[in-house]
């Protein structure tokens, strides 16, 4: 019989409550921080009742973002959660410094009708991005048809989505959902795997809870997920690019580039190579593409020379690309099959409205 004053047998045994007390935490959530992921989205006990309905268990909080990355129309809901007892380090200049521990938790879905949302959706997917002791962790679940349960697919799949869009058109894609290896391609900040979205501008929002309407920042920091944070202080906020009275034409169109774009296109990203930073706060010149010329030629370029002609949205490389469905030409790489016709007017509006002798 081996006892707790066992001076060998005691850290052991410690070690074990210590993991299984983090398992079981008090809202209910189960995560284990190893290398193994749940094989059923309802094991982590993230939601409550039924699970299609995606409503947070304790301690699980949604949130939303000034601006979203276009993936093929489809809606997405977001929550958080972070074990007891640690918070976010605010940082208004990137994404938010996360503990180990915490769990992104993104779900991907489509309404029935996009003018009737009381007649239902269908949840595609859900992407959990899991701060592990080793670094992040993208996991994708396929939901399945029943609505009942979402199923871990590192390998990804494709699903046949068809839907009613706002002008009542009946819409359809083979919506893709990314593997493992493709989520790294767009979260790569230096060869890391890192969220995307929730920075401080982006975060910097009112959001509609079940208690009321409060800045996600505010009910962050009293809820002790963020730390650092002071009201009083000047908080950053990003245009909400699909918004004309949020701010100019120039600050929608960066913030559109910057969701959309600029995780690949920045100094530290996996697209640092061809001088293109799209950053939100990247000055107006040839960095964001200006009268510049692409680093490599090929059908990427459409036989356009310049990324962006101003004045001449039709000459610009960036608009080919935005509009282009040919995997070696569009861009985004990954993430889209159509065409978004929205986010394309705004950058052609953008360029219509440049002055042909900037940066010339």
């Amino acid at each position: 019989m081996m006892y707790l004053n066992n001076k060998f047998f005691c850290p052991v045994i410690l070690s074990f409550i210590f993991i299984l007390c983090y398992a079981c935490s008090p809202s209910g959530v189960q995560m284990y921080l190893n290398d193994k992921p749940f094989e059923k989205l309802s094991e982590y006990q993230f939601f409550k009742g039924d699970i299609k309905d995606l409503l947070p268990a304790e301690r699980v909080l949604p949130y939303d973002l000034n601006n979203s990355l276009f993936t093929d129309y489809a809606g997405k809901s977001r929550f958080i959660w972070l074990p007891e007892g640690v918070s976010c380090n605010y940082n208004d200049t990137a994404v938010l410094d996360f503990p180990t521990g915490s769990v992104l938790i993104k779900n991907f879905f489509y309404y029935h009708n996009d003018n009737a949302k009381d007649e239902g959706r269908r949840i595609i997917e859900t992407r959990l991005l899991v701060h592990s002791k080793e670094g992040w962790e993208a996991w994708p679940y396929i939901w399945n048809d029943e609505q009942n349960e979402a199923f871990l697919e590192i390998a990804g799949g494709i699903r046949k989505i068809d839907w009613l869009n706002k002008k009542g058109e009946k819409q359809s894609v083979n919506y893709v959902v990314p593997n493992k290896n493709q989520c790294k391609s767009c979260h790569n900040k230096n060869g890391e795997l890192l969220p995307v979205g929730p920075k401080v501008k982006n975060l910097n929002k009112s959001f509609s809870y079940r208690d009321g309407e409060e800045n996600q920042l505010v009910r962050w920091a009293e809820n002790g997920l963020l730390l650092g944070y002071n009201i009083n202080d000047n908080i950053p906020m990003v245009a909400q690019w699909d918004n004309p009275a949020s701010a100019s034409l120039h600050n929608r169109a960066m913030a559109y580039l910057d969701i959309n774009c600029a995780h690949c296109h920045n100094p530290k990203g996996s697209a640092n190579t061809s001088g293109l930073n799209l950053m939100y706060e990247e000055p107006v010149g040839s960095s964001i593409g200006i009268w510049k010329s692409p680093v490599a030629t090929g059908k990427g370029s459409g036989g356009r020379e310049f990324s962006i002609v101003p004045g001449k949205p039709e000459a610009s490389i960036l608009v080919y690309r935005m509009t282009s469905t040919d995997p070696g030409a569009m861009m985004p790489e990954l993430g889209r099959s159509l065409i978004h016709s929205e986010g394309v007017e705004l950058i052609k509006e953008w360029i219509t409205a440049m002055d042909s002798s900037v940066v010339q």
